[in-house]
């Protein structure tokens, strides 16, 4: 009795831990979610109007230009943005793991971009990329390059251009996760590997690479759920512009829902939004058993 009376105890304590956590998740997200579903089909503005189309906003939103832009521009962003970042951060992980005392400070000065304001950061590479005025331009001048870029300012550059603070920004992230994983390998598979007579490349391409996999793995299916999410960074650097050459998913929900009031419409981009990525993740959980090592 004595023992089951504990072990109940114990039970209460646990899920009262838990409760806060799961009273958030029920309300901020399992809710919400449920309900923009519900609302996909309706065309609901925002206010009383609620009538029941089926699936009449999906219907509009495989038939629209501008979803069609957008669903384009986000996968040119997610799959430019998360190799490139991924792949910076497994080289500058790398060289930091041999960094001795100073590893901190530079591990500091490169994750710091991501735990800045967006705003502060939009506000900088605006100045730093402006097409007379910043210093990038300023640079090419002198080398004699002509047309010179507008980057934000033009439809051709500023897809480019965002991809290009979004590396710069979320570098450090995946940087930390990977060189936590990289301090995590034993020595002793390196003596093993030199013994047998593997040289340096050697010992990274089939020593550390293969370790390094399932911490590649997770920036990977972070990086894509993040991409695929991206909102801040275009509302503060471009809006969407110019034209619609910066115009990803979520941006076009923000539009549809809280500029044009197409709340049944936005929620059906949504639910499709939510289908992508748990598709994609479905897809990287799936493969992960292809290339993935585990120690």
């Amino acid at each position: 009795m004595a023992a089951n009376a504990t072990l109940r105890q114990t039970r209460i304590t646990a899920y009262t831990f838990l409760l806060p956590n799961l009273v958030g998740f029920l309300v901020f997200i399992a809710l919400p979610v449920l309900f923009s579903f519900t609302m996909s089909f309706t065309n609901w503005d925002g206010h009383l109007r609620r009538d029941f189309i089926g699936f009449g906003n999906y219907v509009r939103m495989f038939g629209n230009e501008t979803f069609r832009i957008s669903l384009a521009n986000t996968l040119v962003y997610t799959f430019f943005s998360v190799p490139v970042s991924v792949g910076i951060a497994i080289l500058l992980a790398v060289i930091l793991n041999y960094g001795g005392k100073m590893i901190t400070a530079y591990r500091l000065f490169i994750f710091l971009p991501y735990v800045s304001s967006t705003i502060a950061i939009a506000a900088v590479w605006n100045l730093i990329l402006h097409p007379s005025l910043g210093p990038v331009n300023n640079f090419l001048f002198r080398l004699g390059v002509d047309p010179l870029p507008r980057w934000f300012s033009s439809s051709q550059w500023a897809l480019f251009s965002v991809i290009i603070v979004t590396v710069w920004k979320n570098v450090g992230y995946y940087m930390v996760i990977i060189l936590a994983a990289l301090q995590g390998i034993p020595s002793s598979l390196y003596e093993c590997a030199e013994i047998d007579g593997a040289g340096p490349l050697q010992r990274f391409v089939h020593v550390t690479i293969p370790l390094l996999t399932p911490a590649i793995f997770f920036a990977v299916v972070i990086g894509i759920i993040q991409s695929f999410k991206v909102f801040d960074l275009i509302f503060a650097l471009t809006e969407g512009g110019p034209g619609r050459a910066t115009n990803v998913l979520a941006y076009t929900i923000y539009q549809e829902a809280f500029m044009r009031f197409r709340m049944g419409y936005a929620s059906a981009l949504a639910v499709f939004l939510f289908v992508v990525i748990m598709l994609f993740t479905f897809i990287q959980f799936r493969g992960q058993k292809k290339w993935v090592q585990y120690m």
